[in-house]
């Protein structure tokens, strides 16, 4: 499957284009929701992080989460549980991601290590200001 390429943007008007980072248009959903949004790549988090307001409109409730996880670095305070939600960029074919649901509000949607980079292949050409995106190769095992 081809690459798509996409462009570093700003997320906030008047910055510089040293604060254009890479963030990827990308449809999460659930049985009781679906959102379109730009997700973060941030190849140096450990895992994707799911903000607050992202999960509730996804359908799920806080109060009903039971698999915690310990964030670590500025999060390292924000309580979070893991959830699983339907991954997709442009018309690749969809993919379960693993997320870390944050009550943080203020957090972009990050997509880390744990699992989006598992599940695509991604190429920075930060000095072009662009970035390339394609599903993971299937392994033959035969």
């Amino acid at each position: 499957m081809k690459p798509v390429r996409f462009s570093y943007h700003r997320i906030e008007t008047g910055q510089t284009a040293a604060s254009e980072l890479a963030y990827l248009p990308i449809t999460l959903s659930t049985a009781n929701g679906s959102v379109e949004l730009q997700g973060l790549l941030d190849s140096g988090s450990t895992v994707n992080v799911l903000p607050y307001t992202v999960g509730l409109a996804l359908g799920f409730s806080w109060e009903d989460q039971t698999v915690p996880i310990v964030l670590t670095g500025s999060l390292s305070r924000v309580p979070a549980y893991g959830v699983i939600v339907r991954g997709q960029v442009q018309s690749f074919p969809p993919v379960e991601l693993a997320f870390a649901w944050t009550q943080a509000g203020d957090v972009p949607l990050i997509l880390g290590q744990i699992n989006f980079f598992l599940e695509f292949d991604v190429c920075f050409f930060r000095s072009q200001a662009a970035f390339e995106v394609k599903p993971k190769e299937k392994q033959n095992n035969g």
